[in-house]
């Protein structure tokens, strides 16, 4: 299990906690405050606990958010016993919530709860009442802040971590190889100094190919680890719905993740391409496609697993064109250049890796009617 996932492993047992305290030791509310606690425990799993991949997405996270919101406030009203339900929930808005939206929900929360626990009715007899529901309004904002000062330098320090550790392996490689070929080199100018000792230039090649052979080996075993890091962590089809949802938050523009048949391990040069053409695929619809959604759709076969991204953004006219032409015009481009994503893998090296791998890629596009990106590789 990932620290990520041993976070939300966390929050999720402080709501039940929460939720379960009061119920069992709540006197008032009877037979309709069990039901409504059962109706939000249920909830809270079916979407929040199993809805891990659409977390950070306005829709429908907001509306789970305000549903659970809402229950908590019948909770409290039944049984003011609930009012500590606020402290399990407290870090939902900053978990299913993206960017600003989060504090808003934080705020909605607060204002529930002491709504629904008669603080609001009593402002007009009590005016510092009102510095109560600020002064939690603050709090509450002030801790979404500082979970995402600590969340983003987090995410500095895994990918300063990432980069060293990367720059460790490229030395060791350039190591091993510099040092087989100097050892490859060496051994083959010692046979051709040998003349006509025949046995001495077989037993100098032998040697120049068992170093080779090592060299090899340990460069193999070195680039084995370069795996990308969402693949380390998570299951391809999890790590594609980060990638999407992270693309999400930071273009603004809506984008879905679907799985269609039971996901299974793969190959890990095969996870490796899926993951860069689904990152490529997305860099070139926020460089070129000017689209409003973009849909991508991972799909295991008996024999075969595909990759589809699909946007709904300007398209372009790709009949006569290659597959170099289509590279330098861009997956969705209206214009040539731009076709490399992240990590400078463009459509051109797409297909290469994907060939290499037994794979095809295939783009569809018409002008005004978006882009398919297709990536499709044989597998067991």
């Amino acid at each position: 299990m990932d620290e990520e996932a041993r976070w939300f492993r966390a929050f999720h047992l402080l709501f039940y906690a929460c939720l379960a305290i009061p119920a069992l030791t709540g006197r008032e509310g009877g037979a309709p405050t069990w039901a409504v606690a059962a109706v939000m425990a249920l909830y809270y799993w079916l979407f929040v606990v199993r809805g891990r991949d659409r977390f950070e997405r306005l829709h429908p996270m907001g509306w789970h958010l305000t549903v659970l919101i809402a229950l908590m406030a019948v909770l409290i009203v039944l049984d003011p016993a609930f009012d500590t339900l606020i402290f399990g929930m407290l870090a939902l808005p900053y978990v299913m919530l993206p960017g600003r939206w989060a504090y808003g929900g934080a705020a909605v929360l607060v204002t529930t709860a002491f709504s629904a626990a008669g603080g609001l009715a009593e402002i007009s007899r009590a005016p510092s009442r009102a510095v109560s529901l600020l002064a939690g309004i603050a709090l509450a904002v002030l801790m979404g802040l500082f979970v995402n000062f600590l969340v983003k330098a987090g995410e500095r320090n895994r990918e300063l971590g990432v980069l060293e550790e990367r720059t460790r392996l490229a030395g060791e490689i350039h190591d091993t190889l510099a040092q087989g070929f100097s050892g490859v080199i060496t051994q083959l100018e010692a046979a051709e100094q040998a003349g006509d000792d025949l046995a001495a230039v077989r037993e100098r090649i032998a040697s120049a190919k068992r170093l080779a052979r090592e060299s090899l080996a340990e460069a193999r075993r070195s680039v084995h680890q370069l795996r990308p890091e969402p693949l380390q962590r998570e299951r391809l089809d999890l790590a594609l719905a980060g990638v999407a949802r992270r693309w999400s938050a930071r273009t603004g523009v809506r984008a879905r993740m679907a799985v269609s048949g039971p996901p299974r391990p793969l190959d890990p040069d095969v996870e490796v391409v899926l993951l860069r053409a689904a990152q490529e695929g997305l860099a070139n619809v926020a460089r070129h496609a000017r689209a409003t959604s973009v849909a991508l759709t991972l799909t295991y076969m008996d024999g075969e697993v595909t990759l589809d991204v699909l946007d709904d953004g300007a398209g372009f006219d790709c009949a006569g064109l290659d597959g170099a032409g289509l590279d330098g015009a861009g997956l969705d481009g209206a214009g040539p250049g731009g076709a490399g994503g992240e990590g400078g893998y463009g459509l051109t090296a797409m297909r290469e890796r994907a060939a290499r791998v037994g794979g095809a890629v295939t783009v569809e596009s018409a002008r005004g009617e978006g882009t398919a990106l297709c990536v499709s590789i044989p597998c067991a």
